[in-house]
């Protein structure tokens, strides 16, 4: 009995979320909603960010353990392959095919972050995911400049570029909500990207 209302609760806040966002929800209204005592509500949860938070960090988490553990397999990569000199195309493709289809099978939770978490301490969110791959792209970056000899780019270029990267999965999810059609706009973004990161490694 207690899973099923919390589950009831869960459901009613995030409709609540998604149609007036965090601000505006009102804890009263999710209850209602649900069929039951705002006791109950605070019996699961301690405040309306806890709940907020209920529904959408368990995605987030997920998303943050992929990208991490990508930019650890790429570097990976490049310190057991010092010689190649190919673009790993297959690989950034595939990692952006898991990360999109993940972004997607869970489409109102990722739109909840992105466009209703204002108030919340998931706000900023965003922010957090540039931190890791800028963290990452620093290690990398640092890795094959020294494998091909050349300077590594500076710190401003790979925080710019880490922006970049994350902002084009929040914008095709915020303007495409067909998935398969994100994918294949995702295959030119990753041409362009990957274009320019191979260009700041090229010898002046």
């Amino acid at each position: 009995m207690e899973k099923e209302t919390r589950e009831l609760l869960l459901a009613s806040a995030k409709q609540e979320f998604l149609e007036k966002g965090y601000q505006g929800a009102s804890l009263r209204s999710i209850c209602k909603n649900a069929g039951v005592t705002t006791g109950a509500l605070y019996f699961f949860f301690q405040d309306k960010e806890d709940l907020f938070a209920a529904i959408v960090e368990p995605v987030l988490e997920k998303l943050k353990h992929m990208l991490q553990q990508h930019m650890r397999q790429e570097l990976m990569e490049l310190q057991q392959f010092p010689d190649a000199r190919e673009d790993n195309m297959q690989d950034d493709m595939f990692a952006s095919t898991q990360i999109i289809h993940l972004l997607y099978a869970n489409y109102d939770m990722f739109t909840l972050i992105l466009t209703k978490s204002q108030g919340s301490r998931f706000e900023n969110c965003i922010d957090e995911f540039v931190a890791i791959m800028e963290n990452g792209y620093q290690v990398f970056a640092a890795e094959q400049a020294k494998v091909l000899g050349v300077e590594s780019p500076d710190e401003y270029t790979l925080h710019w570029v880490a922006h970049v990267q994350i902002n084009a999965f929040s914008h095709l999810l915020l303007h495409e909500k067909d998935e398969q059609k994100a994918l294949k706009h995702m295959e030119q973004v990753m041409n362009y990207l990957l274009g320019g990161w191979n260009a700041m490694f090229q010898k002046q």
